[in-house]
């Protein structure tokens, strides 16, 4: 009885390939196909919003200049990018520090410790939402920046890469430094800080992102106007104009673009960061 084959032909495997090509292509078709229609409705006019062509008949760049003059969304767009780049710094510099002391500093309880900031992966905010804006309405900090950006800056999330990534440095080049005379500080900013480049490159365009789309919480803490980011500002858009979805989508595309932006300039600091989430 002979025994099957452990080798494919090339037209087997061909046909494989073809397969998986046409899998990627419809999956790849389904994720920018919502891009498309967004940009695609954002240059329509009112009456032809909901018009199942994907080209416009007169396409017209009346929804951007609208969005941009009769609504303050150059404002929410800069407190979107003042909240963004400072949750952004001040997190790294924080989140590098726990991540450190976690991944080589020996103290007791240090494993609990760690264990207590991972399990809070685990709780979503609408879960503690609540009990988080009465403790800021008790310290007076609604409808203000720091309401917005303090409870934002500590995410369990930075300090499990971090700390990760930091188990994976050579021991020996602490060791080096300390016999230099170097302190817990020094090391961390001299040796440590230098070598986390990468990891923190990737962590500044993850939080940035995640910070600029943020919308459930600015939204709890800020009814004031003036403190508004912009994806509080698009769901104003939708509650004061419920029909102007052409207004809503200009509105979108142009929050869009910083983001796909940065994704295609740093995709590969993103790709990195999966990378090294990783135990080694």
């Amino acid at each position: 009885m002979s025994k099957p084959s452990l080798y494919f032909s090339n037209s087997q495997v061909t046909a494989v390939r073809l397969i998986w090509m046409t899998v990627a292509a419809i999956l790849a078709l389904m994720t920018v196909f919502p891009l498309l229609w967004m940009v695609s409705i954002a240059f329509k006019g009112a009456q032809e919003s909901f018009s199942p062509a994907l080209l416009p008949s007169a396409p017209t760049w009346s929804n951007f200049v609208y969005v941009l003059t009769e609504v303050p969304f150059i404002r929410y767009m800069l407190n979107s990018l003042f909240v963004s780049v400072t949750v952004t710094v001040v997190a790294l510099f924080f989140h590098s520090m726990a991540g450190y002391a976690l991944a080589r500093l020996r103290f007791p309880g240090r494993e609990l410790i760690f264990l207590a900031i991972f399990s809070t992966l685990l709780v979503s905010l609408p879960v503690v939402i609540v009990p988080l804006f009465i403790i800021v309405r008790a310290m007076g900090m609604l409808n203000t920046y720091g309401g917005i950006i303090i409870p934002s800056i500590f995410n369990a999330f930075g300090i499990f890469l971090l700390r990760q990534y930091y188990l994976s440095l050579p021991r020996e080049i602490e060791e080096a430094a300390v016999m230099d005379g170097a302190g817990y500080w020094r090391i961390y900013w001299s040796v440590i800080l230098p070598l986390s480049k990468p990891i923190l490159s990737a962590l500044a365009i993850l939080f940035f992102l995640a910070n600029w789309n943020a919308f459930l919480w600015p939204l709890t803490v800020a009814s004031d106007q003036k403190f508004w980011v912009v994806q509080v500002g698009i769901a104003n858009f939708k509650s004061e104009y419920s029909a102007a979805w052409n207004y809503m989508l200009a509105a979108s595309t142009i929050v869009a673009i910083p983001t796909l932006v940065l994704f295609l300039v740093f995709q590969r600091q993103i790709m990195d960061s999966i990378k090294t989430s990783g135990l080694k």
